[in-house]
């Protein structure tokens, strides 16, 4: 039986990992455990900051018209999918962070920005800097969907979970039993949401960096061998 790839993410971005992961030949289940819903938020005087920083491309779809109060700012955004969204609302950035959002705040520290705006969900990691200060508002949140009933009868053995956040990764670990952990496997956006899943998965791999494409050559490896399940049979 081939392998699954099981993406959680909330749409938009599922239709996009599943998108990429049917180019490269995997066969893959949607599950996204979570919505994305706007949030009213204070719009403070751009005036105040040295700088706007987006971690995630939710923000820049869900800001709404506000957003362009800031477009004057330097933009600073970890990842290319986050860089595309803000590009979408006529945002350029100014730097594009290739790791997390703790580096993208140093990067920011080295350019000499002291006062930055940080756009993103409600259930943000915060990430500090010393020397550098971020006032955060939430514009967006990710509201529960699906149930564990479903999750656990769709998933078969050997199938391979794609984790993009700590939050996903409580979640799914609160969804799935550990007697049926033991036959799926899971890879993670980072080491916190790797952390988050919990432990007793068949493999537990955090990519090596923030992207879809990591994940996806990682679980591409995992599917050209046999699960545990397989090689019990």
């Amino acid at each position: 039986m081939t392998r699954r790839v099981i993406i959680l993410r909330p749409q938009p971005g599922a239709d996009a990992t599943e998108s990429a992961a049917r180019a490269m030949g995997l066969e893959t289940l949607l599950y996204p455990l979570f919505e994305i819903a706007p949030l009213g938020w204070p719009a403070p005087e751009p005036d105040a900051f040295d700088a706007l920083m987006l971690t995630s491309a939710n923000a820049a779809r869900h800001a709404g018209p506000d957003l362009m109060r800031y477009a004057a700012l330097p933009l600073y955004v970890v990842g290319e999918a986050t860089a595309k969204a803000a590009h979408a609302v006529s945002l350029e950035p100014a730097h594009i962070g290739a790791r997390d959002a703790a580096a993208l705040v140093e990067d920011m520290r080295r350019a000499g920005v002291r006062r930055a705006l940080h756009l993103c969900g409600a259930d943000v990691v915060a990430a500090a800097v010393e020397g550098v200060s971020i006032r955060r508002i939430p514009v967006y949140h990710a509201r529960e969907a699906g149930d564990a009933d479903s999750l656990a009868a769709q998933l078969r053995a050997d199938d391979i979970c794609l984790v993009h956040s700590p939050r996903a990764g409580a979640r799914l670990a609160a969804l799935v039993p550990p007697e049926q952990r033991a036959n799926v496997s899971l890879i993670a956006i980072s080491g916190s949401a790797l952390t988050a899943a919990g432990t007793g998965w068949a493999d537990a791999l955090a990519a090596p960096a923030p992207t879809d494409p990591a994940m996806l050559a990682l679980a591409q490896e995992l599917c050209h061998k046999p699960g545990d399940a397989a090689r019990r049979r």
